[in-house]
């Protein structure tokens, strides 16, 4: 008599999702696999500063879901997730549906909480998804110079695990909207016209990498005239104005803000986030609580920052853990070493690739400003929408890794 498969039930399509559906499609004999997701698509998010800066298509940044499901036989579900109850193991829609499972990898993402910041939806502006993007690229078409005032405000994060404690969960893309903004404006002209001042909450900007990835980006800025200013926790954004919690304000014809990072409410609701609402796990990506559970990407506790990078290597993780649990593997399951990986877009043929991993005590600090690191976000970006999700090869990713790392230690060499 066959065994029957095992149900997994992932939440969410986002990078995390996609990479488990990928790697545990290919023990289809073992598992059956379902997908839920409110949206019917995939959304490549760090293309979305293209999206409002430059005009890329927005279907350049959907991947549709059923058909990629279909072609890896898994069930698709498009929902919203209002419950989970780990003892019965079943997940609870909104329409009053229920899924089992014997494996839940939860890769919802997080909630970007913009009406916590008062006057945001009148006044302020956001890259954090298509909807936003948009918005902010209608308005950019009426732009032509002023004060632009760009930052991320202040997240919460619980302390069940130990994880780094940052203030804002990943300041990239405000690094893109300043730089990009940047040239945008000397093609029109207005450069001198207009002002560029960021924001932070935390006491260093882009304080998830060391001081060599960060002093690079600071001397670009300095060269660009673009002001910083630390220590600025967002309180509200008028018509003329942004306003901080020291009751500082600074003039303000645009907006352009991160919001505050959520866990989202289900999690709170089932009982399985920690004070703050993100899910606390093992640096296996397992709930601390409940062996059947997983969570990969940013509502994982240990998930600082929030980078896709990061959401892929836990799915990694994850996969790794439950294959071995199942007796599918032999291997040793692979260990969590998170790293900052990301290419920020700096406008035109400009873009610096950051690779640290020192906010996790490591040996790698790097920061390359080059026109090949534009190509390679753009070929990173076409290969992953084109392929419906998937990543380059890994021994791509590993060859790219490799020469960077070799470059990190020149540099160590040279200083």
């Amino acid at each position: 008599m066959e065994k029957p498969l095992k149900k997994v039930l992932i939440i969410g399509g986002g990078f995390a999702g996609l990479r488990a559906l990928y790697k545990l499609s290919d023990y289809d004999y073992h598992f059956e696999i379902t997908v839920v997701d409110r949206h019917d698509y995939s959304l490549e998010r760090p293309a979305l500063p293209e999206v409002a800066l430059e005009g890329k298509s927005v279907e350049k940044v959907h991947i549709e879901l059923p058909p990629v499901l279909r072609r890896h036989d898994a069930a698709w579900v498009q929902g919203e997730v209002t419950r989970i109850d780990p003892q019965a193991r079943k997940v609870l829609l909104d329409d009053g549906s229920e899924l089992p499972y014997d494996y839940l990898l939860i890769a919802a993402g997080a909630v970007k909480d913009y009406d916590a910041i008062p006057g945001y939806r009148e006044y302020g502006y956001s890259v954090c998804d298509d909807t936003e993007a948009l918005r902010l690229h209608e308005r950019l078409k009426s732009f032509e110079y002023g004060r632009i005032v760009t930052g991320a405000a202040r997240s919460q994060f619980g302390t069940r695990v130990e994880a780094p404690r940052l203030n804002a969960p990943c300041e990239g893309p405000i690094g893109e909207v300043m730089f990009m903004l940047d040239h945008e404006l000397r093609k029109k002209g207005t450069r001198d016209q207009s002002s560029i001042t960021v924001f932070s909450p935390s006491e260093i900007f882009f304080e998830d990498v060391g001081d060599k990835a960060r002093e690079p980006v600071a001397q670009i800025m300095k060269e660009r005239d673009i002001s910083l200013y630390t220590n600025k926790v967002l309180r509200s954004i008028g018509p003329e104005s942004v306003t901080f919690e020291d009751g500082s304000e600074f003039p303000c014809d645009l907006a352009i803000v991160i919001p505050p990072y959520a866990a989202p409410k289900f999690v709170a609701e089932s009982g399985l986030g920690d004070d703050k609402g993100w899910i606390p796990t093992d640096r296996s990506m397992k709930h601390l609580d409940y062996d059947e559970i997983y969570a990969i990407g940013d509502l994982n506790a240990l998930s600082q920052p929030k980078l896709g990078h990061i959401a892929i290597h836990q799915a990694d993780v994850a996969v790794s853990a439950i294959l071995r649990a199942e007796g599918l593997s032999d291997e040793e399951a692979i260990p969590y070493h998170p790293e900052v990986f990301c290419i920020m877009n700096m406008g035109g043929m400009d873009a610096t690739l950051i690779f640290s991993d020192a906010l996790y005590h490591g040996g790698h600090d790097m920061a390359w400003h080059s026109k090949l690191a534009k190509l390679m976000k753009t070929g990173f970006d076409d290969e992953y929408h084109y392929t419906h999700g998937h990543m380059p090869p890994d021994r791509v990713v590993e060859v790219v890794e490799e020469i960077l790392q070799r470059e990190s230690r020149v540099d160590d060499e040279r200083s």
